[in-house]
């Protein structure tokens, strides 16, 4: 019954993670909805994490291979979090990062459980990590070009 349970709130999570990661990353440009969607990525993340956790934990010789996996990919969703809340051109960057690393770490664990392909492992990161590069590289030239890069958070000290 409680493996049943974990299976059904890690897929529950996994999948309103996958659905408000792209919209988190295109709210970001507006200051009205972009925190709030990126909040509740940051908390779908760690849902999906801790209940990774409970799996490996109830079948740990199957499945303990999860763990570090799941505690880089929610360390990559709080980097974003966290850098999110700053101001600067380089928080904006690590914001693009951990959201985008996160994010391409959901993808791969998705296709390894519905394809199996060994390729399944390294094509979201071979697609993905030049496409949040290039994401960051803008943000932060757009960040640097405008000097504030949300005028509706509190001021605090740039690192730029």
């Amino acid at each position: 019954m409680l493996p049943d349970l974990a299976l059904v709130l890690h897929i529950a999570a996994g999948a309103a993670a996958l659905a408000l990661g792209p919209l988190a990353v295109y709210a970001a440009r507006r200051r009205d909805s972009g925190t709030r969607l990126a909040e509740g990525y940051h908390w779908t993340v760690l849902g999906v994490c801790l209940s990774a956790v409970l799996l490996a934990a109830l079948d740990w010789s199957r499945l303990g291979w999860l763990v570090p996996i799941a505690a880089g990919s929610y360390a990559l969703a709080l980097l974003g979090k966290l850098a999110g809340e700053r101001r600067g051109s380089r928080w904006t960057g690590l914001r693009v990062h951990g959201q985008g690393g996160s994010y391409i770490a959901l993808v791969t664990a998705l296709l390894v459980v519905s394809v199996g392909s060994p390729l399944a492992w390294i094509a979201p990161t071979l697609i993905g990590a030049p496409l949040v590069a290039r994401a960051a590289r803008r943000a932060r030239t757009r960040g640097a070009a405008s000097g504030v890069l949300d005028a509706s958070r509190p001021s605090q000290p740039s690192d730029t």
